[in-house]
């Protein structure tokens, strides 16, 4: 993702490869078509020049010219009103209020089941059986519309497609009952701004 159409060549992203955090910020600016340095960065190795321009360390960290942004929704935040075109949020109010309010429910009620999320009241096996049964559960909710709750590609979207990216990673195979998860995935992943924003290591990780 070093060239686009839009030529805003002054972002750059600190990435983890394999963060489905970074993922999400990716994919935002993938599908809004913003040329960006693409920085891979592991945390466990020490690197002086990002830790000159981020002290604080987290992943992922987004420079704007002069800007220093971390924290997913924040930087998505800003990637949207800075650079608005395609909108990643609704126009109106109070569609704008559902869209937040269905994302705040994917957070407590899915991201918070991954596997590698920082749980302590379950194993990883546990939690990757709570989390497919609770997606096959929604099935009907996916085949609603085109996209998430929505006839138009939204924030929604670009926050459930890196997780159902990583089903298989997770050790998740859904039930044919949830074809329509697997559906709405496939329609996700065949989007050029998706192909774009897989790292390396998520394009090794084992897929059907």
């Amino acid at each position: 993702m070093t060239a686009s159409a839009n030529r805003h060549s002054a972002i750059v992203l600190y990435s983890d490869a394999s963060s489905i955090h970074s993922h999400r910020v990716r994919l935002v600016l993938a599908e809004k078509d913003l040329a960006t340095d693409i920085r891979a960065h592991d945390p466990k190795v020490p690197d002086a020049e990002f830790a000159r321009l981020n002290p604080s360390g987290h992943l992922p960290a987004l420079i704007d010219r002069e800007l220093l942004l971390y924290d997913t929704r924040v930087i998505i935040d800003y990637l949207d009103e800075r650079y608005p075109h395609p909108p990643m949020m609704p126009v109106d109010p109070i569609s704008r209020a559902r869209t937040r309010l269905a994302l705040y429910r994917i957070g407590v009620d899915w991201y918070s089941l991954r596997p590698d999320a920082a749980q302590s009241d379950r194993s990883p096996e546990t939690a990757a059986t709570m989390l497919g049964e609770s997606l096959a559960a929604a099935s009907d909710v996916f085949a609603a519309m085109p996209y998430f709750f929505s006839e138009e590609y939204s924030i929604l979207d670009a926050t459930l497609a890196p997780l159902l990216w990583r089903l298989p990673a997770y050790g998740i195979v859904l039930p044919e009952a949830a074809a329509p998860v697997m559906q709405y995935a496939r329609r996700m992943f065949a989007r050029p701004g998706f192909q774009a924003s897989l790292s390396v290591v998520e394009r090794e990780m084992e897929h059907s």
